[in-house]
């Protein structure tokens, strides 16, 4: 779609200079600074959120998660299958492959803004569960759902979205997963730190790993659910980049989308875990795979159709695009 005009510049000669009249572009010193004015405000305005998300980081005590390197290799281990899954997006990419700076910067990024739904989430939890059961389901799909499906898109929306770099809508989906990424991390190393007792985190080697105990395990089945719910949220955000007349409802759409996924996820994993468990007659943890097996399997797979479903697209455009290239070729040579 072409930017709409204003209706001088719709009516008027080629050759009549609208600048300032209903035409705009930068001339002069005044059209400099103005410039230059934007650009700071705006690169202000991202500088302010990652600054305030690294005091909030700090302040809950992530920092010091991230940095002791007992809580750093329980919390490696348990991104271990979130960061496969977050490759295998990448390497689905068609188009290109997404510079590595770019990546780290949006995995940073994505560390960063979980501590805004951390805040969110801890001070609304209490109003809802007054509430009991019902109050618990409404935290899910009204707070915890839309609140870190928002920070995961807010983390490829401050510097991924305005590069060059993401130059197609599957891109989207690509640096979304690497968010969720970001955000399974930060959150996997908050619950071990919180679940890991002193003295057992003391032990060495082999023993670390069992000092973990459940948490990581659970901690490794929950982080792919987070690139999977993100990584939906961001193709649409790539939609919305190259559909601006329609950008908003896209991008709402794609967070109604994750949110939805997520905590249906979380309103229904414990259920689920415990009719497995009921009917299979295994232990707590090993239903607790399987249901997190089944379902992120299913949302997953949908997200690999909708990646699958742009690669077949662009291939078809790409074969149509050399067979006008070659007819054109052709005629030119007769032509001459």
């Amino acid at each position: 779609m072409s930017r709409r005009r204003d209706p001088v510049e719709k009516r008027a000669d080629d050759a009549v200079d609208l600048y300032d009249i209903a035409t705009w572009e930068r001339r002069g010193v005044i059209d400099g600074i103005a410039s230059g004015i934007y650009r700071v405000l705006v690169a202000s305005a991202r500088l302010f959120i990652v600054v305030v998300a690294l005091l909030i980081l700090v302040g809950i005590g992530g920092l010091s998660a991230l940095t002791d390197p007992q809580i750093g290799a329980l919390t490696l281990l348990s991104a271990l299958p979130a960061l496969g899954l977050a490759i295998y997006v990448r390497r689905s990419d068609i188009t290109s492959n997404e510079p590595l700076s770019l990546l780290v910067a949006t995995f940073l990024l994505g560390v960063l803004t979980a501590n805004f739904a951390a805040v969110l989430n801890s001070a609304l939890k209490g109003v809802f569960s007054t509430l009991g059961f019902v109050g618990t389901i409404l935290f899910f799909y009204l707070v915890v759902g839309p609140v870190e499906e928002t920070v995961k898109l807010l983390a490829v929306r401050l510097y991924a979205y305005g590069t060059e770099s993401f130059e197609a809508v599957v891109d989207g989906a690509v640096y979304g997963a690497v968010a969720g990424l970001g955000f399974a991390t930060i959150e996997n190393a908050l619950y071990i730190t919180q679940n890991l007792d002193a003295p057992t985190a003391t032990t060495a080697g082999l023993g670390l790993i069992g000092a973990g105990g459940g948490i990581t395990a659970i901690r490794a089945l929950a982080g792919p659910g987070h690139v999977i719910y993100s990584a939906f949220a961001g193709y649409y955000l790539g939609l919305a980049k190259f559909n601006p007349q329609n950008r908003g409802p896209i991008v709402i759409k794609g967070l109604l989308v994750a949110a939805l996924i997520h905590a249906t996820y979380n309103a229904t994993v414990g259920i689920g875990t415990g009719l497995i468990a009921f009917a299979t007659g295994l232990s707590q943890l090993p239903a607790f795979l399987v249901y997190v097996l089944l379902y992120d399997g299913i949302f997953g797979l949908l997200l690999v159709g909708k990646i699958r479903r742009y690669s077949t697209a662009y291939r078809q455009a790409h074969a149509a695009e050399e067979r006008d290239e070659s007819s054109f070729d052709v005629e030119s040579t007769e032509f001459e």
